[in-house]
């Protein structure tokens, strides 16, 4: 399945016909928390789940999400700690793996 159409704006640098809902969840669930709306937040939650977006936000380091939005997804999700890593060390991690 694909993003709806109002995707693209969240995906300002690509084209989001290519974005599929199970092989890219993890961007789409980043994008849409950092800059998303309510209405799309919703969407995600209607979409995936909480307990699975839950899943997928604890394997994604803090860094990646804007700090407010961090805050906000915390609560909704009952998460009391994220783990931490610099974005370069992420990369590192991945590139090495």
């Amino acid at each position: 399945m694909k993003v709806p159409k109002w995707f693209q704006k969240l995906y300002w640098w690509g084209d989001s016909s290519f974005v599929e809902l199970e092989t890219h969840k993890r961007f789409i669930v980043v994008q849409v928390i950092n800059h998303g709306i309510w209405e799309q937040w919703q969407w995600l939650f209607r979409t995936y789940g909480k307990e699975r977006i839950r899943h997928i936000v604890l394997e994604i380091p803090a860094s990646e999400f804007r700090a407010t939005a961090l805050k906000v997804l915390m609560l909704l999700l009952g998460i009391k700690r994220i783990k931490y890593a610099s974005r370069s060390d992420y990369i590192k991690a991945k590139r090495n793996s």
